[in-house]
C-alpha cells in the first residue's frame, strides 16, 4: 500500500484546508484510515479515524467541530476538511492506513501545514 498526501500550505487562522491522500498498491488490504499530525518538538498524535465504510469516525478533542474525515472508497482517496484553523494546528500531516490482516500500519510521507496568526 502506497499512500501520498497533498492539500498542505500556508493558511491564515480561521481559514481551512482540505487535506487528501490517495491511496494505490493493494488498496484492497485497507481497513480503517486516518490523519495524524506532528508538530516541531511534539510527538506524532492522533487527528482523526474512518472505518473502511466510513459509517464511524473518531477525533481528538482538539479538532472536534472544526475538522471531517471523510473517505471515498471508488477513487481510494480520504480526505480532511479542515475548518476555522489556529495557529496549534500547524503541523504535518501523515495519513495512516491500516490492513484487515495482521492491522499493519502503512504511512504517508506528510503534508505540511502551517496557520498563521
Amino acid at each position: 500500500v502506497q499512500l501520498v498526501e497533498s492539500g498542505g500550505g500556508l493558511v491564515q487562522a480561521g481559514g481551512s484546508l482540505r487535506l487528501s491522500c490517495a491511496a494505490s498498491g493493494s488498496t484492497f488490504s485497507i481497513n480503517t484510515m486516518g490523519w495524524y499530525r506532528q508538530a516541531p518538538g511534539k510527538q506524532r498524535e492522533l487527528v482523526a479515524t474512518i472505518t473502511s465504510d466510513g459509517g464511524s469516525t473518531n477525533y481528538a478533542d482538539s479538532v472536534k467541530g472544526r475538522f471531517t474525515i471523510t473517505r471515498d472508497n471508488l477513487k481510494n482517496t480520504m480526505y480532511l476538511q479542515m475548518n476555522k484553523l489556529k495557529p496549534e494546528d500547524t503541523a504535518v500531516y501523515y495519513c495512516n492506513a491500516k490492513t484487515w490482516i495482521w492491522a499493519m500500519d502503512y504511512w504517508g510521507k506528510g503534508t505540511l501545514v502551517t496557520v498563521s496568526s
